[in-house]
Protein backbone atom coordinates (compact mmCIF):
# COMPACT_ATOMS: atom_id res chain seq x y z
CA UNK A 1 0.00 0.00 0.00
CA UNK A 2 1.41 3.43 -1.25
CA UNK A 3 1.57 6.42 1.41
CA UNK A 4 1.18 10.01 -0.15
CA UNK A 5 3.24 10.91 3.06
CA UNK A 6 5.76 13.98 2.94
CA UNK A 7 9.20 12.80 3.16
CA UNK A 8 11.11 16.26 2.06
CA UNK A 9 12.32 17.80 5.62
CA UNK A 10 14.97 17.57 8.47
CA UNK A 11 14.38 17.25 11.94
CA UNK A 12 14.41 20.76 13.63
CA UNK A 13 16.43 20.62 17.40
CA UNK A 14 14.06 21.62 20.45
CA UNK A 15 16.98 21.52 22.65
CA UNK A 16 20.08 20.39 23.56
CA UNK A 17 19.87 18.07 26.17
CA UNK A 18 23.68 17.94 27.76
CA UNK A 19 23.62 19.78 30.56
CA UNK A 20 19.99 19.28 31.86
CA UNK A 21 19.17 18.41 35.06
CA UNK A 22 16.36 15.26 34.89
CA UNK A 23 13.56 17.60 35.92
CA UNK A 24 14.54 20.01 32.74
CA UNK A 25 14.81 16.73 30.49
CA UNK A 26 11.09 16.02 31.36
CA UNK A 27 9.29 19.48 31.30
CA UNK A 28 10.84 19.48 27.58
CA UNK A 29 9.41 15.89 27.25
CA UNK A 30 6.17 16.77 28.13
CA UNK A 31 5.98 19.26 24.89
CA UNK A 32 5.34 16.73 22.85
CA UNK A 33 5.22 12.62 22.36
CA UNK A 34 8.77 10.60 22.86
CA UNK A 35 9.22 7.52 21.62
CA UNK A 36 8.84 5.45 24.48
CA UNK A 37 5.04 6.95 24.85
CA UNK A 38 4.44 5.30 20.96
CA UNK A 39 3.92 1.81 22.42
CA UNK A 40 0.99 3.72 25.26
CA UNK A 41 -0.61 5.58 22.44
CA UNK A 42 -1.22 1.86 20.41
CA UNK A 43 -2.53 0.31 23.38
CA UNK A 44 1.05 -1.56 23.62
CA UNK A 45 3.07 -0.46 26.39
CA UNK A 46 3.62 -3.38 29.54
CA UNK A 47 4.32 -0.52 31.88
CA UNK A 48 1.44 2.39 31.74
CA UNK A 49 -2.04 2.95 29.79
CA UNK A 50 -2.55 5.75 27.19
CA UNK A 51 -4.97 7.68 30.63
CA UNK A 52 -1.23 7.58 32.68
CA UNK A 53 0.56 9.36 29.57
CA UNK A 54 -2.25 11.84 29.17
CA UNK A 55 -1.63 12.69 32.99
CA UNK A 56 2.01 13.27 32.78
CA UNK A 57 1.02 15.48 29.69
CA UNK A 58 -1.19 17.17 31.66
CA UNK A 59 0.88 17.77 33.86
CA UNK A 60 -1.62 16.06 36.67
CA UNK A 61 0.69 13.78 39.33
CA UNK A 62 -1.22 10.22 40.89
CA UNK A 63 -2.41 10.89 44.36
CA UNK A 64 -0.86 7.70 45.44
CA UNK A 65 3.43 9.30 44.93
CA UNK A 66 5.06 5.61 45.40
CA UNK A 67 9.02 4.20 44.03
CA UNK A 68 8.87 2.58 40.86
CA UNK A 69 8.87 -1.02 41.18
CA UNK A 70 11.11 -1.54 38.34
CA UNK A 71 13.35 1.10 39.17
CA UNK A 72 16.71 -0.79 39.19
CA UNK A 73 16.18 -2.44 35.70
CA UNK A 74 15.46 1.44 34.31
CA UNK A 75 18.76 2.55 36.04
CA UNK A 76 20.93 -0.63 35.04
CA UNK A 77 19.44 0.33 31.75
CA UNK A 78 20.44 3.75 31.58
CA UNK A 79 24.09 3.03 33.46
CA UNK A 80 25.08 0.71 30.55
CA UNK A 81 24.02 2.14 27.35
CA UNK A 82 27.44 3.33 26.64
CA UNK A 83 28.77 -0.44 27.27
CA UNK A 84 26.03 -1.67 24.92
CA UNK A 85 27.09 0.59 22.00
CA UNK A 86 30.33 0.16 22.35
CA UNK A 87 29.18 -4.13 22.22
CA UNK A 88 27.39 -3.22 19.38
CA UNK A 89 30.08 -1.49 17.54
CA UNK A 90 32.27 -3.92 17.90
CA UNK A 91 30.37 -7.00 17.08
CA UNK A 92 28.82 -4.62 13.93
CA UNK A 93 32.14 -2.77 12.73
CA UNK A 94 29.92 0.09 12.60
CA UNK A 95 30.97 3.76 13.64
CA UNK A 96 28.03 4.82 16.44
CA UNK A 97 28.05 8.06 18.32
CA UNK A 98 25.69 10.41 20.50
CA UNK A 99 24.26 13.63 19.58
CA UNK A 100 23.05 15.03 22.58
CA UNK A 101 19.97 16.65 21.42
CA UNK A 102 15.83 16.90 21.55
CA UNK A 103 14.68 16.64 18.18
CA UNK A 104 11.06 17.52 16.61
CA UNK A 105 9.50 16.63 13.78
CA UNK A 106 9.21 19.59 11.48
CA UNK A 107 5.49 18.55 10.19
CA UNK A 108 4.36 17.07 13.35
CA UNK A 109 5.11 19.31 16.02
CA UNK A 110 4.00 16.81 18.73
CA UNK A 111 6.47 14.46 17.68
CA UNK A 112 9.90 14.19 19.72
CA UNK A 113 12.95 12.38 19.77
CA UNK A 114 15.78 11.69 21.86
CA UNK A 115 17.78 9.33 20.46
CA UNK A 116 20.25 6.72 22.29
CA UNK A 117 23.01 6.84 19.66
CA UNK A 118 23.10 7.24 15.77
CA UNK A 119 25.04 5.07 13.40
CA UNK A 120 27.55 5.59 10.77
CA UNK A 121 25.91 2.94 7.57
CA UNK A 122 27.82 1.42 4.48
CA UNK A 123 27.89 4.42 2.02
CA UNK A 124 27.69 7.48 4.03
CA UNK A 125 23.88 7.32 5.53
CA UNK A 126 22.34 7.41 8.89
CA UNK A 127 20.96 5.48 11.49
CA UNK A 128 19.57 5.27 14.77
CA UNK A 129 21.02 2.72 18.07
CA UNK A 130 18.23 1.99 20.39
CA UNK A 131 20.40 -0.04 23.78
CA UNK A 132 18.12 -2.08 25.76
CA UNK A 133 19.01 -3.86 28.64
CA UNK A 134 17.39 -7.32 29.93
CA UNK A 135 17.18 -10.52 31.80
CA UNK A 136 17.45 -14.27 31.43
CA UNK A 137 13.81 -14.70 31.76
CA UNK A 138 12.77 -12.24 28.94
CA UNK A 139 14.59 -13.50 26.36
CA UNK A 140 11.77 -15.26 24.58
CA UNK A 141 10.28 -11.84 23.99
CA UNK A 142 13.21 -11.41 21.43
CA UNK A 143 12.65 -14.76 19.77
CA UNK A 144 12.89 -15.62 16.11
CA UNK A 145 14.39 -12.51 15.20
CA UNK A 146 11.82 -10.32 16.66
CA UNK A 147 11.14 -7.32 18.56
CA UNK A 148 9.23 -6.44 22.00
CA UNK A 149 6.36 -4.69 19.98
CA UNK A 150 6.40 -1.76 22.58
CA UNK A 151 10.17 -1.23 21.37
CA UNK A 152 9.19 -1.98 17.87
CA UNK A 153 6.82 1.48 17.74
CA UNK A 154 9.90 3.51 19.73
CA UNK A 155 12.00 2.78 16.90
CA UNK A 156 8.97 3.50 14.39
CA UNK A 157 8.18 6.87 16.22
CA UNK A 158 12.23 7.88 16.23
CA UNK A 159 12.37 7.05 11.98
CA UNK A 160 9.53 9.10 11.92
CA UNK A 161 10.61 12.14 13.71
CA UNK A 162 14.60 11.74 12.49
CA UNK A 163 13.60 11.10 9.03
CA UNK A 164 15.79 7.94 8.67
CA UNK A 165 15.69 4.34 7.07
CA UNK A 166 17.18 1.83 9.69
CA UNK A 167 17.12 1.69 13.30
CA UNK A 168 18.95 -1.73 15.16
CA UNK A 169 18.04 -2.69 18.02
CA UNK A 170 21.04 -3.70 20.84
CA UNK A 171 20.49 -5.87 23.78
CA UNK A 172 22.48 -7.03 26.40
CA UNK A 173 21.07 -9.75 28.84
CA UNK A 174 23.78 -11.52 30.53
CA UNK A 175 27.50 -10.27 31.87
CA UNK A 176 29.66 -10.81 28.63
CA UNK A 177 29.62 -9.96 24.58
CA UNK A 178 27.68 -12.91 23.67
CA UNK A 179 24.83 -13.08 25.73
CA UNK A 180 23.86 -10.06 23.24
CA UNK A 181 21.00 -9.47 20.90
CA UNK A 182 21.20 -7.61 17.64
CA UNK A 183 18.23 -6.51 15.79
CA UNK A 184 17.81 -4.51 12.21
CA UNK A 185 14.57 -2.89 11.35
CA UNK A 186 13.71 -1.15 8.16
CA UNK A 187 11.15 1.64 7.96
CA UNK A 188 7.45 0.96 6.80
CA UNK A 189 5.81 3.71 5.90
CA UNK A 190 2.32 2.06 6.27
CA UNK A 191 2.81 1.36 9.68
CA UNK A 192 4.26 5.12 10.14
CA UNK A 193 1.49 6.59 9.01
CA UNK A 194 -0.93 4.57 11.13
CA UNK A 195 1.38 5.41 14.35
CA UNK A 196 1.86 9.08 13.13
CA UNK A 197 -2.31 9.59 13.27
CA UNK A 198 -2.55 8.27 16.33
CA UNK A 199 -0.31 9.99 18.09
CA UNK A 200 -2.03 12.99 16.15
CA UNK A 201 -5.10 12.04 17.71
CA UNK A 202 -4.16 11.73 20.74
CA UNK A 203 -2.27 14.95 21.12
CA UNK A 204 -4.84 16.88 19.42
CA UNK A 205 -8.33 15.57 20.94
CA UNK A 206 -6.99 14.72 24.41
CA UNK A 207 -4.00 16.55 25.49
CA UNK A 208 -4.79 19.91 23.67
CA UNK A 209 -8.75 19.69 24.54
CA UNK A 210 -8.44 17.97 28.21
CA UNK A 211 -10.25 15.25 27.61
CA UNK A 212 -9.10 12.01 29.52
CA UNK A 213 -8.83 8.78 27.03
CA UNK A 214 -10.93 5.79 27.60
CA UNK A 215 -8.99 2.66 29.13
CA UNK A 216 -8.45 0.05 27.00
CA UNK A 217 -6.08 -1.94 28.38
CA UNK A 218 -5.46 -5.33 30.48
CA UNK A 219 -7.02 -4.72 33.45
CA UNK A 220 -4.13 -5.19 35.83
CA UNK A 221 -2.67 -2.18 34.31
CA UNK A 222 -6.11 0.08 34.41
CA UNK A 223 -6.86 -0.90 38.08
CA UNK A 224 -3.30 -0.16 39.25
CA UNK A 225 -4.03 3.42 37.25
CA UNK A 226 -7.28 3.71 38.63
CA UNK A 227 -5.48 3.25 41.74
CA UNK A 228 -2.72 5.46 41.56
CA UNK A 229 -5.01 8.38 40.74
CA UNK A 230 -7.85 7.99 42.63
CA UNK A 231 -5.95 7.67 45.87
CA UNK A 232 -6.89 4.95 48.50
CA UNK A 233 -10.42 3.95 49.87
CA UNK A 234 -12.48 6.00 52.13
CA UNK A 235 -15.02 3.65 53.77
CA UNK A 236 -16.74 6.88 54.58
CA UNK A 237 -17.31 7.94 51.50
CA UNK A 238 -20.94 7.69 49.74
CA UNK A 239 -22.59 5.38 48.00
CA UNK A 240 -22.28 6.23 44.08
CA UNK A 241 -25.61 5.25 42.13
CA UNK A 242 -24.36 3.84 38.98
CA UNK A 243 -25.28 4.16 35.63
CA UNK A 244 -27.38 1.53 33.99
CA UNK A 245 -24.79 1.07 31.61
CA UNK A 246 -22.99 -0.96 33.94
CA UNK A 247 -25.43 -3.40 34.30
CA UNK A 248 -24.55 -5.61 31.06
CA UNK A 249 -20.56 -5.88 32.70
CA UNK A 250 -22.15 -6.42 36.11
CA UNK A 251 -24.22 -9.43 34.79
CA UNK A 252 -21.35 -10.86 32.95
CA UNK A 253 -18.88 -10.60 35.62
CA UNK A 254 -21.82 -12.42 37.83
CA UNK A 255 -22.08 -14.92 34.65
CA UNK A 256 -18.08 -15.50 35.21
CA UNK A 257 -17.42 -16.02 38.86
CA UNK A 258 -20.06 -18.73 38.40
CA UNK A 259 -18.38 -20.78 36.26
CA UNK A 260 -14.60 -19.80 38.11
CA UNK A 261 -16.52 -21.40 40.97
CA UNK A 262 -17.14 -24.32 39.49
CA UNK A 263 -13.57 -24.45 37.96
CA UNK A 264 -12.31 -23.89 41.12
CA UNK A 265 -14.67 -26.62 42.94
CA UNK A 266 -13.20 -29.18 40.36
CA UNK A 267 -9.55 -28.33 40.67
CA UNK A 268 -10.23 -28.55 44.28
CA UNK A 269 -11.64 -31.98 43.70
CA UNK A 270 -8.72 -32.62 41.74
CA UNK A 271 -6.21 -31.52 44.45
CA UNK A 272 -8.10 -34.18 47.34
CA UNK A 273 -7.44 -36.91 44.45
CA UNK A 274 -3.80 -36.17 43.58
CA UNK A 275 -3.13 -36.39 47.59
CA UNK A 276 -5.02 -39.49 47.86
CA UNK A 277 -2.39 -40.75 45.54
CA UNK A 278 0.75 -39.99 47.07
CA UNK A 279 0.14 -40.46 50.84
CA UNK A 280 1.03 -44.21 50.26
CA UNK A 281 4.47 -43.09 49.11
CA UNK A 282 5.17 -40.42 51.14
CA UNK A 283 4.12 -42.87 53.96
CA UNK A 284 7.22 -45.56 52.55
CA UNK A 285 9.41 -41.74 52.31
CA UNK A 286 9.72 -41.42 55.76
CA UNK A 287 12.49 -38.48 56.10
CA UNK A 288 14.20 -38.58 53.35
CA UNK A 289 13.04 -35.86 50.61
CA UNK A 290 13.74 -37.61 47.07
CA UNK A 291 12.74 -41.26 46.29
CA UNK A 292 13.47 -43.38 43.08
CA UNK A 293 11.20 -45.80 40.91
CA UNK A 294 12.76 -47.84 38.28
CA UNK A 295 9.95 -49.66 36.09
CA UNK A 296 9.41 -51.24 32.44
CA UNK A 297 7.74 -47.57 31.58
CA UNK A 298 10.22 -45.55 32.59
CA UNK A 299 12.40 -43.90 35.94
CA UNK A 300 11.57 -41.82 38.38
CA UNK A 301 12.34 -39.16 40.33
CA UNK A 302 10.16 -38.11 43.14
CA UNK A 303 11.14 -35.58 45.58
CA UNK A 304 9.26 -34.62 48.55
CA UNK A 305 10.95 -30.99 50.14
CA UNK A 306 10.56 -28.97 52.49
CA UNK A 307 8.92 -25.10 52.26
CA UNK A 308 9.89 -22.86 55.05
CA UNK A 309 7.91 -19.86 55.23
CA UNK A 310 9.31 -16.78 57.34
CA UNK A 311 6.69 -14.63 58.95
CA UNK A 312 4.13 -13.93 62.31
CA UNK A 313 1.23 -14.97 63.14
CA UNK A 314 -1.77 -12.22 64.40
CA UNK A 315 -1.46 -13.17 67.68
CA UNK A 316 2.30 -12.70 67.94
CA UNK A 317 1.76 -9.48 65.69
CA UNK A 318 -0.38 -8.01 68.52
CA UNK A 319 2.47 -8.63 71.43
CA UNK A 320 4.52 -7.09 69.39
CA UNK A 321 2.53 -3.76 68.88
CA UNK A 322 1.55 -3.80 72.54
CA UNK A 323 4.79 -4.78 74.00
CA UNK A 324 7.47 -2.82 71.70
CA UNK A 325 5.31 -0.41 69.76
CA UNK A 326 8.55 1.59 68.05
CA UNK A 327 9.34 -1.79 66.96
CA UNK A 328 6.33 -2.10 65.73
CA UNK A 329 5.90 1.56 64.11
CA UNK A 330 9.42 0.92 62.16
CA UNK A 331 8.95 -2.13 60.51
CA UNK A 332 5.00 -3.57 60.45
CA UNK A 333 3.95 -1.20 57.04
CA UNK A 334 0.31 -1.57 56.01
CA UNK A 335 -0.74 -2.21 52.18
CA UNK A 336 -3.89 -1.52 50.73
CA UNK A 337 -5.98 -3.71 47.94
CA UNK A 338 -9.48 -4.01 47.07
CA UNK A 339 -11.82 -6.82 46.49
CA UNK A 340 -14.72 -6.32 44.07
CA UNK A 341 -17.51 -8.35 44.89
CA UNK A 342 -21.23 -8.11 43.71
CA UNK A 343 -24.55 -9.48 45.18
CA UNK A 344 -27.86 -9.27 43.05
CA UNK A 345 -30.73 -8.24 45.31
CA UNK A 346 -34.30 -8.03 44.38
CA UNK A 347 -35.40 -6.01 41.99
Amino acid sequence: METDMNLNYIPSVLVDTEGLTEEEWLNYRRLGIGGSDAAAIMGQSPFCTKRDLYYDKCGIQPVLEEAESNWVAKEVGHRLEDLVAEIFSRKSGLKVYPIRKMFRHPLYPFMVADVDFFIELPGGATGILECKTTNYNCQDKWANDTVPVNYEYQGRHYMAVMNLDVVYFACLYGNNENEFIIRKMERDLETEQGLIEEEENFWLENVQKKVEPPYTEKPDLVLESIRRFCGPAEEDADEVALSSAHAGAIERYLELKEKKSAVDAESKKLEVEMKAAYTGIVEDMGISCKAALKTGNGNYIVTYNPVYRTGIDKKNLERLKLNHTDIYEDYVTVTESRRFSVKKGAA
